[in-house]
C-alpha cells in the first residue's frame, strides 16, 4: 500500500467531524462578509455626500478607486505576510482597520476625510483573500472544500447586498450619514470579537490539512518565493477576475442611477438592485458548491452561466423592457455570476502549486482590486455624459472578456493533469 492511499484509508477511518468543519466555514464566512460589506461603506451614500458636499459621480468614483489600489497592491502583499506570520493575525489586524475606516467616515469634514476613510477600508480589506482561503485550504477537509468555497462567495455577496440597506437604513432613519458610517465602525469590531472569542479554530498553522501541506512541501524541491509568477495560470486567472470585476463594478456603483435614467424609476425603488443582483448570486453559489465536485472540466460552467449573465445585460441595456422588469432582469443576472463562483475558487486552487497558496490567492485576487479601481471611474464618466446604456453594455463585453480567460486557464490545468507523474523513488 503507497504512502498516499494510507493517508486516503486514514482520512475515511477517521473523519474530520462536521461541526469542525462548519464552524471553521461559518467564521470564515463572517469575516468575508464584513470585507466585502466595507466595499459598500461610501457608495450607498453617495446621494448625501452629494447633497452635503456637491460632489459628482466622477469624484465619488475616484474614491472607489483609492480603496481598491491600496486594497490591490496591499493583497498582492499580504499574500506574502500570510504564508510567513500566518492568516489569523493579518485578519485581526483588517478587522481593525474596518473599524477605523468608520470612524474616519463618520468624523469626516470633506473630501481628504473619505479619501482617508477609503484607504482605511481599503486596507483592511487586502488581505482577505489569502487569509480566508488558506485557512480553509489548511483547517477545511477536502471533501467540504467545495461546499467551504461556496460559503465563501456567498457571504461576500450577503456582505454585499447587506451594505446599501444597513448603511442607506441608517442615514434614512437617523436623518444622519455619519451615523450610518459609524455603525458601520461598530460592526466591525463585533466581528473581530467573534474572531477572536473563536481564535482556535482560525489557526491555519495547526489545521490537519496545514501538517499535510509542510510534509509534502518538505518533500519538494525549494522554490525562490517568487517562482510561482512564471506560471501563465497565474496571470491568466489575474485577468479573469480583473475584467469579470469590471463588470461588478459596474452594477454595484451604477446600475441603480443608470435604471433610473433610462427607466424613470425612483432611485428608492432601483437601489435595491444592488441588493437583488447580490441576493441572486448568493442563490446561484449555494448550487454551485454542489456543481464543484461533479465537474471536471470547471471553466465549462463558468463560461456557460457568465455567458447567461451578460445575455441578460444586454436585455436590459437595449431598453425595451418594462421598468420593474428590468430592475428584475438585471437582479437575476447575478445568479449565472453566483453560479460560476466556487467553480472559479476551484479553478484557481488547481492552478496554484503546492506551498505557494497566500502568495498565488493574494496575486490572483488582486486583479479584482484592479478591476474595481479602473472601471468605477471609467463608468461613472460613462454615466456624467449621459452613456446610461453603456453600463449595461459595459458589463456585459467585460463578462465576455473573462469567459476567454477562464477558459485558457481550464485549457492549462486539464493540460497539466495530463503528464505523466514521474514514478517515485
Amino acid at each position: 500500500m503507497t504512502a498516499s492511499t494510507s493517508g486516503a484509508t486514514a482520512t475515511i477511518a477517521n473523519p474530520v467531524p462536521l461541526r469542525q468543519d462548519a464552524r471553521t466555514i461559518g467564521l470564515i464566512g463572517l469575516a468575508h462578509g464584513s470585507s466585502h460589506f466595507f466595499h459598500m461603506l461610501l457608495p450607498p451614500l453617495f446621494p448625501w455626500l452629494i447633497g452635503e458636499f456637491g460632489f459628482s459621480y466622477s469624484e465619488l468614483g475616484l474614491l472607489v478607486s483609492v480603496f481598491f489600489v491600496i486594497s490591490g497592491v496591499g493583497q498582492a502583499l499580504s499574500g506574502f505576510l500570510v504564508d510567513r506570520v500566518g492568516a489569523r493575525p493579518v485578519m485581526f489586524f483588517a478587522l481593525s482597520s474596518f473599524a477605523a475606516a468608520g470612524l474616519a467616515a463618520g468624523t469626516a469634514q470633506g473630501y481628504t476625510g473619505l479619501l482617508l476613510a477609503a484607504a482605511l477600508a481599503g486596507l483592511g480589506n487586502a488581505p482577505f483573500h489569502p487569509v480566508d482561503f488558506t485557512i480553509l485550504n489548511k483547517r477545511v477537509s477536502p471533501q467540504r472544500l467545495g461546499h467551504g468555497f461556496s460559503v465563501h462567495g456567498i457571504s461576500g455577496n450577503l456582505g454585499w447586498a447587506t451594505a446599501p440597506v444597513f448603511m442607506a437604513g441608517i442615514a434614512t432613519a437617523t436623518g444622519s450619514w455619519r451615523t450610518a458610517c459609524l455603525c458601520g465602525g461598530l460592526l466591525a469590531l463585533t466581528v473581530l470579537a467573534i474572531m477572536v472569542w473563536n481564535r482556535d479554530a482560525l489557526d491555519d498553522r495547526q489545521g490537519a490539512w496545514a501538517h499535510q501541506a509542510k510534509g509534502g512541501a518538505a518533500a519538494a524541491k525549494p522554490e525562490h518565493p517568487m517562482a510561482f509568477l512564471k506560471l501563465p495560470s497565474v496571470w491568466l486567472c489575474f485577468s479573469f477576475f480583473f475584467w469579470s470585476t469590471c463588470a461588478l463594478s459596474a452594477i454595484q456603483s451604477f446600475a441603480s442611477p443608470a435604471l433610473q435614467s433610462m427607466y424613470g424609476l425612483p432611485l428608492s425603488v432601483t437601489a435595491m438592485v444592488v441588493t437583488g443582483y447580490m441576493l441572486c448570486g448568493a442563490a446561484g453559489m449555494l448550487v454551485g458548491g454542489f456543481l464543484v465536485g461533479r465537474v471536471q472540466r470547471l471553466e465549462k460552467i463558468i463560461s456557460v452561466c457568465l455567458l447567461g449573465s451578460a445575455a441578460l445585460l444586454v436585455v436590459v441595456a437595449s431598453g425595451l423592457l418594462p421598468g420593474m422588469v428590468a430592475l428584475v432582469v438585471a437582479s437575476v443576472a447575478g445568479l449565472g455570476t453566483g453560479l460560476a463562483g466556487p467553480s472559479r475558487d476551484m479553478l484557481i486552487k488547481r492552478a496554484a502549486p503546492p506551498g505557494a497558496t497566500g502568495r498565488v490567492y493574494g496575486t490572483v485576487y488582486s486583479g479584482l482590486d484592479l478591476g474595481f479601481c479602473l472601471a468605477a471611474p471609467v463608468f461613472g464618466a460613462m454615466l456624467d455624459h449621459g452613456m446610461t446604456a453603456g453600463i449595461f453594455y459595459g458589463s456585459a463585453v467585460t463578462l465576455g472578456l473573462s469567459v476567454v480567460s477562464a477558459a485558457l486557464v481550464g485549457v492549462g490545468v486539464a493540460a497539466r493533469a495530463a503528464r505523466p507523474v514521474p514514478a517515485a523513488a
